[in-house]
């Protein structure tokens, strides 16, 4: 049990970077000598010092015999920074207890083979799970070159999104919205299509009441490039926004919106733009995760190519009713039961009333 405490304080140490690391993971590290932590470290921004760094620094002589525990192997190769493996085996750590094996095909293993042979006994696999959901985009982006996809839903009891003029501010309440922002502060990056920009023209930015937030990239999928150059996104230069047109968008408003500042890619041939070589293109520029605050067509496209990995559905206790309201998820919908959407690892709180379900996809 005294293993799973201190893996516990490393993991929570992590999540002091989250939203921050990108496109590393977030790891944390203790430093244990007769059963009281000495030291301890995270990781804060990719390029900087590891977790195992920060804690060895700290410890100083101390960790000489001492026990690390470590939320991911240790790494054993030459990067931005150098191989933490080897700074723990020269520190004369004596126990190594790691909650999980990078999938970094750089590391996986190599790291824990390079503490085996200065002869540190290795525990591997303490909180794992924990450890996992902890860095779950970077469990995905690393081997598949993809970026995480969570679906975000703001809805009624009665799952609209709208009234059917169109009104729908606000259907969740203060703190459900809050607890929108926070999420903008963790992802890497925030996905919408041009009905959204053209209707509300949002800043799609990140405001926390401590003005602390990361604003994440800003994705527009416009397939004609029909963004004004006026927008928001456009001009304020608040974060990064990238516009995804197909190769049918004219050419005149592709450059009209380099000129301004956005940056275009093309993703399809088609009318519509292809979600998933978009989502390529966005991991190969080590956008590892993707927050969708689409509407009700991108939504759908999204799931029925099985594209979405985690959902955050807000339900307030409000009905509107009304077969022209809008849903969360529109499109031509599933045929049948047998090809739904089905979700697992279902969560459920309430915030100040309203509900909010986080749930992971069956892929």
């Amino acid at each position: 049990m005294q293993d799973e405490d201190f893996m516990r304080e490393a993991l929570a140490l992590a999540r002091n970077a989250e939203g921050r690391t990108s496109p590393n993971p977030m790891v944390g590290a203790v430093i244990v000598r007769d059963g009281r932590i000495i030291a301890a470290g995270w990781h804060r921004k990719a390029g900087t010092p590891h977790a195992e760094v920060h804690a060895l620094r700290m410890a100083g002589d101390l960790a000489k015999g001492a026990t690390l525990y470590v939320t991911l192997e240790p790494c054993s190769h030459y990067g931005r920074t150098g191989p933490c493996a080897k700074a723990v085996a020269e520190a004369g750590i004596k126990r190594a207890v790691i909650a999980m094996k990078d999938p970094n095909p750089l590391v996986s293993g190599r790291g824990i083979e390079i503490l085996e042979e200065a002869g540190i006994e290795v525990k591997i696999g303490v909180l794992e799970e924990e450890a996992r959901r902890l860095n779950e985009a970077f469990l995905k982006w690393v081997p598949h070159k993809m970026p995480f996809v969570v679906l975000k839903t703001a809805m009624t009891l009665d799952g609209k999104i709208a009234t059917y003029t169109g009104e729908s501010q606000w259907i969740t309440n203060e703190a459900s919205r809050l607890r929108v922002h926070e999420y903008r502060d963790i992802y890497d990056s925030i996905l919408v299509g041009i009905g959204t920009v053209l209707r509300d023209d949002p800043s799609l930015t990140t405001r926390l009441p401590d003005h602390t937030g990361k604003n994440p990239v800003r994705i527009i999928v416009d397939s004609q490039a029909r963004t004004p150059l006026t927008a928001k996104v456009v001009t304020d230069g608040k974060a990064r926004t990238i516009i995804a047109v197909t190769e049918q968008a004219p050419l005149e408003r592709i450059k009209a919106l380099e000129k301004a500042g956005a940056e275009v890619i093309t993703a399809g041939t088609g009318a519509h733009v292809d979600l998933r070589n978009l989502l390529q293109q966005l991991g190969q520029k080590e956008i590892c995760s993707v927050f969708v605050e689409g509407g009700g067509r991108i939504n759908f496209s999204l799931l029925q190519e099985g594209l979405v990995d985690k959902v955050h559905a807000f339900i307030a206790p409000k009905i509107i009713g009304g077969s022209e309201a809008l849903t969360p998820v529109e499109g031509e919908g599933f045929a049948s039961l047998h090809d739904a959407v089905e979700l697992r690892d279902v969560k459920v709180e309430t915030i100040d009333g309203d509900i909010l379900l986080t749930a992971y996809t069956k892929h």
